[in-house]
């Protein structure tokens, strides 16, 4: 065997054994990521704890599913957070369902769309119901208090950039009347919207109070699936939505800081490669 032979054969079994990693193994080595929101600056504060499930795009609940509703449940955080993306087919509900009633029901969960839900023509209602009956508050431009242990989190869940009908005025208004605020946001470039829209518009008389997104405690998005497909941290593909933002912590001035999840599951094509399943968990100090 001449050296250039040898050279296209080894290149080639690489080649089959990244392709091979990409379809077969590396799309269900869910990685469960810890994160600290803020440092403890009293003895009186509370930690609380909550897990963000993001792109689960549920074709089929399987082992990997399975670990994942284990592992949540073993963590037994205050409440989970679901942004967006968790199916891709208007006929996978019953799917979502079941994944969802693997998850201990005393566990408040909230939940807001991405764009496949309204790509898919998924009906809200039933989708609405669906979460209702699993202690899930669908968000769709809307906020809600969360309140566990003399602590309150309120959490503002906005219709998706890419595919939705966002309105921002309407999820943020009224005054902030908690500890902390977390903005449930599926796209991650629509954070940066949101803080240009933080000042309040001047036809609106008389000027109701607005919760202002510049200053929120943490921004939630997904989406980008963390490429993906990523080769030495460069991912070739990115949905419209991305901006500059594809995975992990983002903190710039005049912004809230904002964490980018990998997602559970894939889109398009069933592979990832260099960009794991994640389920991110964060704990916050009150």
């Amino acid at each position: 065997m001449n050296r250039r032979r040898f050279v296209a054969l080894a290149g080639g079994g690489a080649v089959a054994a990244l392709a091979g990693d990409a379809w077969l193994i590396e799309p269900g080595r869910v990685q469960f990521t810890h994160h600290a929101v803020n440092a403890r600056t009293s003895p009186e504060q509370r930690a609380v704890r909550f897990v963000q499930l993001t792109d689960l795009h549920l074709q089929q609940v399987g082992r990997m599913h399975r670990r994942i509703a284990v592992e949540i449940n073993r963590l037994a955080p205050d409440f989970i957070v679901l942004t967006g993306d968790s199916v891709d087919r208007a006929d996978r509900l019953g799917e979502l369902s079941r994944f969802l009633g693997m998850l201990d029901r005393a566990v408040p969960r909230y939940a807001i769309l991405g764009n496949w839900e309204h790509w898919a023509r998924v009906n809200l209602d039933e989708l609405d119901s669906l979460y209702r009956a699993a202690n899930c508050r669908l968000l769709i431009n809307d906020r809600v208090v969360h309140r566990a242990g003399g602590r309150s989190i309120r959490l503002t869940g906005i219709d998706d950039l890419v595919g939705g009908r966002p309105d921002a005025w309407k999820a943020l208004a009224g005054s902030l009347d908690a500890d902390a605020h977390v903005v449930l946001a599926h796209c991650p470039e629509h954070r940066d919207r949101l803080v240009r829209m933080a000042v309040p518009r001047v036809i609106q008389v008389p000027a109701s109070p607005r919760v202002s997104v510049a200053d929120a405690t943490l921004v939630l998005s997904g989406h980008t699936h963390g490429g993906q497909v990523s080769l030495f941290g460069w991912s070739p593909v990115l949905p419209r939505g991305t901006g500059p933002y594809v995975r992990g912590w983002f903190r710039e001035p005049g912004a809230p800081p904002m964490y980018v999840s990998r997602g559970i599951g894939t889109s398009m094509v069933p592979v990832r490669l260099g960009a794991r399943p994640e389920v991110a968990v964060f704990t916050l100090w009150v």
